[in-house]
C-alpha cells in the first residue's frame, strides 16, 4: 500500500530541511528574452522550467505547478506540463495547482487525470460545488488534496469572509465540511491557507493541528514570512510555504537559473530560522 501523502511530504521535509514549495507559473511576458529569441515561447518555457527545477531542486521540498500558464500555450503546453512533470523527482513532491471543482462524474476524470495518467502526488480543489465535487480526488490512496479554504487573492474576502447565521465566517465552514466529507477516505485531506490572514492562518492550524497546509502568498502577495512561520507552530502536520513569482523571476538575463537557486535558498533558510 502507498505511503499516506502526509507521511511521506513529512518524512521529505526531514531529509531535504526544508518546507519550501517552488511555484512553477511560467508567465511568457517574463521568460528570459534570449530564451524566446533563440527559441520561441513554447520551446522557451521547456527550457526554462527544466533549469528553475535543476537550481533550486536542493533547497525544497515540493513544486506546485500552476496548469493555467500550461494550458494557454495552446496543445503544445500539454506536453510542455508533461515535461515539467517529468523533471520533478520521485524524492521531491509534485503537485498540481489546477484548482479542479465539478460535479461528481466529471471531478473522478480529473482526478484520474492528475494522479494516474500525470503522475502528480497532490493537487489543489474548488469545493464550491460541494462533497461529490471533492470526494473522488480523496478516495486516492497517497495521494494529496488541497482544498481551498482562505486563499491569498485580494478579492478573496469578497466571498470567504462572508458570515453565517451562527456568526462564522464561510472559509470556517468550508474547511468543516471538508474534514466531515474526507472521513474513512483514503486520500489526505489538506487546505489552501494564504499568507496575508494570519488570524485565519492561526486559527485553521488550531483547529485542525493534522491538517497539511499549503500555504501561497509568501512575498508577491504580501505574506510576511516570520508572522506565517509564527503562526504555524504547533500543529502536527507538515505544511508547505509556496513561492512562485519571487524564485522564478529573481533574474531576466541569462543568469536566471542561478539567481532562482540564490533566491530558493535565501527564502528556505528564512523559513527555517
Amino acid at each position: 500500500m502507498p505511503q499516506k501523502y502526509s507521511d511521506r511530504l513529512a518524512d521529505i521535509q526531514q531529509a531535504q530541511q526544508s518546507t519550501l514549495c517552488v511555484g512553477l507559473d511560467p508567465d511568457p511576458d517574463r521568460l528570459p528574452s534570449h530564451l524566446v529569441d533563440e527559441f520561441g515561447v513554447v520551446r522557451a518555457t521547456s527550457y526554462f522550467i527544466e533549469a528553475i527545477v535543476d537550481a533550486t531542486l536542493p533547497f525544497c521540498a515540493a513544486y506546485k505547478i500552476n496548469f493555467a500558464f500550461f494550458e494557454a500555450l495552446g496543445p503544445d503546453g500539454l506536453k510542455v506540463l508533461a515535461d515539467a512533470r517529468r523533471c520533478i523527482p520521485a524524492d521531491r513532491i509534485a503537485l498540481a495547482d489546477a484548482k479542479r471543482g465539478d460535479i461528481g462524474n466529471t471531478a473522478r476524470f480529473y482526478a484520474r487525470s492528475v494522479f494516474e495518467e500525470m503522475g502528480f502526488d497532490a493537487i489543489t480543489i474548488s469545493p464550491y460545488m460541494g462533497s461529490d465535487s471533492v470526494t473522488p480526488f480523496l478516495e486516492y490512496t497517497g495521494k494529496g488534496s488541497y482544498v481551498l479554504v482562505r486563499t491569498s487573492n485580494k478579492a478573496a474576502s469578497d466571498i470567504q469572509l462572508m458570515k453565517s447565521s451562527d456568526n462564522q465566517y464561510l472559509y470556517t465552514r468550508v474547511a468543516r465540511l471538508a474534514q466531515e466529507w474526507s472521513e474513512n477516505l483514503a486520500g489526505s485531506l489538506g487546505f489552501v491557507m494564504g499568507a496575508s490572514d494570519i488570524e485565519a492562518l492561526v486559527s485553521i492550524r488550531s483547529e485542525y493541528p493534522d491538517r497539511p497546509l499549503l500555504i501561497p502568498g509568501v512575498g508577491a502577495q504580501g505574506g510576511d514570512i516570520e508572522q506565517v512561520v509564527s503562526a504555524l507552530q504547533g500543529g502536527d502536520a507538515p505544511y508547505l510555504i509556496n513561492s512562485s513569482r519571487g524564485i522564478l523571476y529573481a533574474s531576466s538575463g541569462s543568469d536566471f537559473a542561478e539567481m532562482s537557486g540564490r533566491a530558493a535558498r535565501k527564502l528556505r533558510d528564512q523559513l527555517r530560522d
